[in-house]
């Protein structure tokens, strides 16, 4: 690690990596966070899930959501992915002075619409004020808890050879609706942030269809980073087929122009889903249903580690008919994105 903190420390990707196995892993190391999932399975007479988040996003208001609701869809998601029924948030606000009252009701009132859409509770917090220019206008910590309904969860090392790998929707709109916000860039047709919370559409999954075995939402990193950390937790190869990868016409043009890749945009409305190839189908019929799904596709197949000894990693087959590897991110491509 360096000797001072990077923005690379917060991306999601090989630096993130790096630094939490190196300082909180080891501090904090037993069998749970081992899993490195993005919340926890525990036992307290019945089983509850439990994540947390920090949410410094810059701005605070975007198209298609700001700070507040970010908070609330971002830990509801993290919950849901474990398989559990999101009951409760906590939250936590850093404030800087000067901060205008109207914006943080603006915010504060966003969260609220936000759990009362998922269906949760914001039943404690605390709230701190620190001198101008200690922070940047306002950050917010949310824990969420939920009661786990499936047995076993979701996970991301119960990834296997011959499961499907669908994606619920369009990739990286939330990461280039922050970048042109940011940079006060405009497109012919405007870039929406697609910040949701997904645990109803993923209660009924999980109920309607057996045997799902990693649930992911590809935040920060997008979807080749998540991948990635499925592929190495579950020790196999992800083999993507890069022409069944939705992505918006208008995002494609954006980091075309821009000189991004989707496949490593942040999203906050978008979950992977590995689960049998048997079951593919009619999970993707019941997505799709949804508004939060109605994009839904099979991107891949999960196959056998190639290359014994060595991480599981990411495949993707190209449009002209070669395959390229996709590793983590490596870096910081957008800073301050959730």
């Amino acid at each position: 690690m360096s000797e001072k903190v990077l923005l690379d420390y917060g991306s999601g990707g090989k630096a993130s990596q790096r630094f939490i196995g190196e300082l909180f892993l080891k501090n904090f190391d037993n069998p749970e966070l081992r899993r490195l999932n993005d919340g926890a399975v525990l036992s307290v007479g019945g089983k509850i899930a439990v994540s947390t988040d920090s949410f410094v996003v810059d701005p605070v208001f975007f198209p298609g959501g700001d700070i507040g609701a970010l908070s609330v869809h971002g830990t509801v998601n993290d919950v849901a992915m474990m398989g559990a029924k999101p009951k409760y948030l906590t939250c936590g606000f850093i404030l800087e002075e000067g901060l205008p009252v109207e914006d943080l009701t603006r915010i504060v009132e966003s969260m609220g619409k936000a759990a009362r859409e998922a269906g949760v509770w914001i039943v404690t917090g605390d709230t701190k004020v620190v001198q101008k220019g200690a922070a940047d206008k306002i950050f917010i910590n949310t824990t969420g808890i939920g009661e786990v309904f499936v047995d076993p969860a979701p996970a991301g090392d119960l990834a296997r050879p011959g499961d499907a790998i669908i994606i619920s929707g369009t990739l990286g709109d939330h990461g280039l609706a922050i970048l042109s916000t940011r940079q006060g860039l405009s497109f012919e047709t405007p870039v929406v942030s697609d910040c949701a919370s997904l645990n109803h559409i993923i209660v009924e999954l999980l109920q309607t269809v057996p045997d799902v075995h990693v649930l992911r939402d590809p935040t920060r990193g997008g979807l080749a980073t998540t991948l990635n950390e499925i592929a190495i937790a579950s020790n196999v190869t992800c083999e993507l087929d890069e022409g069944l990868i939705p992505v918006k016409p208008e995002v494609k043009g954006g980091c075309s122009l821009l000189g991004l890749d989707p496949l490593y945009l942040a999203n906050e409305g978008k979950f992977i889903c590995v689960l049998p190839e048997a079951q593919a189908e009619a999970a993707l019929a019941l997505m799709r249903k949804s508004p939060l799904g109605v994009d839904a596709k099979r991107i891949g197949t999960v196959t056998a580690n190639d290359k014994p000894g060595q991480p599981g990693r990411v495949l993707l087959k190209t449009g002209l008919g070669g395959k390229r590897l996709l590793g983590m991110l490596e870096g910081e491509q957008l800073p301050r994105i959730c």
